[in-house]
């Protein structure tokens, strides 16, 4: 299986829809997964899977926006609101 690492601003709609399906009140500290990346720095991502690949995307406020947007935007009604900024508060922005 292949790992990818996404950040919000390269999400398709699958992966987007494939968050707020996975985390439809919101990702926790739990849910996130922290590594080092060739530059040493430290990333925060949350994990989403389809059959052949895993994706890494990267946590940032922009992230969650983009998540509630995606939720109020989308056909879908039964999707609740995701990520709230309570709950990315303690989180870096990595962009």
């Amino acid at each position: 299986m292949k790992r990818v690492i996404v950040d919000y601003k390269k999400l398709n709609k699958d992966i987007l829809n494939l968050l707020v399906e996975k985390f439809p009140d919101g990702y926790a500290d739990r849910d996130i997964i922290s590594f080092k990346n060739h530059h040493n720095d430290t990333i925060e991502a949350v994990e989403v899977k389809t059959e052949d690949t895993i994706y890494l995307v990267k946590i940032s406020q922009r992230l969650a926006e983009t998540m509630q947007s995606f939720d109020d935007d989308s056909s879908t009604s039964d999707i609740p609101s995701s990520v709230t900024k309570e709950q990315v508060g303690n989180m870096e922005d990595e962009d």
